[in-house]
């Protein structure tokens, strides 16, 4: 049996969306996890298409990690990292004379 896709699903759809598939939820950030309705599920592990045996617990979370994203804004694309110092602005720091290149 395969595990069922669960992230985007209200806590009491992923609950029905386990019970049709035969595997069993956990919920660490959610202690209250039989009683969640309304929260939406963040993360899942094993992913989605994983053959597990029947019974098998998928664990779920409801908040982001530390770094994982939240906001509320949606989807992003990811961004590219910035570029570290150095480069043409760590070779126009090395004089503090503006005109340097000017009197040689």
């Amino acid at each position: 049996m395969r595990v069922p896709r669960l992230v985007g699903l209200m806590a009491v759809d992923a609950r029905e969306a386990a019970a049709a598939r035969g595997v069993l939820l956990a919920a660490p950030d959610r202690p209250d996890f039989r009683h969640a309705v309304v929260d939406y599920v963040v993360r899942q592990y094993p992913p989605p298409g994983v053959e597990v045996p029947r019974g098998a617990v998928v664990t779920v979370w409801f908040d982001f990690s530390d770094g994982e994203g939240g906001g509320g804004a949606g989807v992003r694309e990811p961004r590219v990292p910035r570029p570290g110092g150095g480069g043409l602005r760590r070779e126009l720091d090395r004089s503090h004379d503006p005109f340097e290149a000017i009197v040689r």
